[in-house]
């Protein structure tokens, strides 16, 4: 590992450094922390048993093999473009436009999820209406909201982003205090396995779907750019958001599996309401409340990433030109957001919350898997500034962590995520036939 030369790695750029690392943190911590884990606690429960926190601390150390790669490359080549421009420069415009489809389509397939999560147990607690209909109305607000502004969205972000956090440790504070209290059973964090899953099992189908809890940190490296010191500042924001989010997402699966029986747990797609009602502190209709607001967060964030991110491609000529289509006063790619959003709500009513899941993950693991696979190759390319290092072991083992997991994909999770893997491998080889056709070099700075 290096120390940083920041005059030498910022070089020249179109954009302002103005990031600090405390606000590089906040930001990966904001984006990580919150949706997965408020819906898919009990789903993970269902595979791996009492022991929750095991899949949650096995899928940290694997999301950190897989940092330490965006944390090499990130301080290498200090630009916008993140997962897509590392893969572009270390394999060419085929797998450069492949890992990008997969980054669009796994947002897709998120806000697909959340939706569904949104029209769960946590807003049945309120009122009780038809899942088509929750998950059209939401999705269409979001997308309001989206279409209205980015500084619109990114405020409400931030509001929300403190809430979220917030009901997380306030689910940790109350289940303590019911295990304190002699109502929780200790017992159940040692039972790893199901019937239908061993301990080996569990734990991998179960780290599969924790995953998900983790995804977000990849965007960071799209603001490198924007730090105003990169090789010092973006390892730790990004080391220290992820430990920190793994570190309330164990005592999370600690107090969930104490305070709640494995079976409820599992059968409950709001398992963190549980606890709360459980503890009886506080009204269960706060927390659902909370809830709600996390998940219509982690949302909003992958609607405008999948949005901006569908409309750059397009600006690039690798998607339809219509994408590219702006409002005249708010400056918002709105063809974009609606293709998108239309998009979500289909794989929303036609899917369920664990397979879309899933299929966000196996998406996310092609393009680890490219980045990791990018850090090797591009070692001989020796940049004027200092920057970052990982040991070469480690990227090696993110390769290895990443093709485990897609060994314990179901076959469901497969039949959904292949179609989006044979449309980016068409679009890709379109998009490579015509760079080369207009003999544009595939290594752009």
């Amino acid at each position: 590992m290096t120390s940083t030369d920041t005059t030498a790695a910022s070089g020249k750029t179109g954009l302002a450094r103005t990031v600090t690392t405390t606000g590089l943190f906040l930001f990966i911590l904001g984006d990580v922390l919150g949706a997965g884990v408020y819906v898919l606690a009990g789903e993970i429960a269902g595979i791996a048993g009492g022991a929750l926190w095991v899949p949650l601390v096995s899928a940290l150390l694997l999301a950190l093999l897989t940092a330490g790669s965006y944390a090499e490359l990130a301080t290498k080549y200090p630009k916008a473009g993140g997962s897509s421009h590392y893969a572009m420069r270390a394999f060419g415009p085929f797998v450069g436009f492949l890992v990008g489809f997969c980054m669009l389509s796994a947002g897709i397939v998120s806000v697909g999820a959340l939706a569904l999560g949104f029209a769960g147990d946590y807003l049945t607690a309120f009122v009780s209406l038809p899942t088509f209909l929750v998950v059209i109305v939401f999705l269409g607000l979001l997308a309001a909201l989206n279409t209205r502004g980015i500084s619109e969205s990114l405020g409400a972000n931030r509001v929300a982003t403190l809430i979220e956090v917030g009901g997380l440790l306030l689910v940790i504070v109350l289940g303590f205090i019911v295990i304190g209290r002699g109502d929780g059973d200790l017992s159940r964090l040692t039972e790893l396995g199901t019937p239908e899953n061993g301990p080996v099992a569990a734990v991998l189908a179960g780290t599969v779907l924790a995953f998900y809890s983790y995804a977000g940190f990849e965007t960071s490296a799209n603001i490198a750019e924007e730090t105003k010191d990169p090789t010092r500042s973006y390892p730790r924001a990004l080391f220290g958001a992820l430990i920190v989010t793994g570190i309330v997402y164990a005592l999370i699966g600690i107090v969930a599996s104490a305070v709640v029986p494995t079976e409820e747990l599992a059968g409950s797609t709001g398992p963190l309401a549980l606890v709360v009602e459980a503890a009886g502190f506080v009204p269960p209709l706060v927390f659902s409340a909370i809830a709600l607001i996390a998940v219509a967060n982690g949302a909003l964030l992958t609607g405008i990433m999948s949005s901006r991110l569908a409309y750059g491609m397009a600006s690039d000529g690798l998607l339809p030109k219509v994408l590219t289509k702006v409002l005249p006063k708010r400056q918002t790619p709105w063809v974009a957001i609606i293709v998108t959003t239309a998009l979500s709500i289909v794989l929303a009513l036609t899917g369920s919350i664990d397979v879309l899941a899933g299929t966000m993950v196996l998406l996310l693991l092609v393009v680890f898997i490219s980045v990791n696979a990018a850090v090797l190759v591009l070692r001989k390319d020796r940049p004027d500034h200092r920057h970052y290092t990982v040991p070469a072991v480690l990227p090696v083992a993110g390769v290895v962590s990443c093709l485990l997991l897609m060994t314990q994909v179901e076959w469901e999770v497969w039949r959904l995520g292949l179609p989006f893997l044979a449309v980016a491998a068409v679009l890709a080889g379109i998009a490579t036939w015509r760079r080369r056709q207009s003999g544009t070099d595939h290594r752009t700075a």
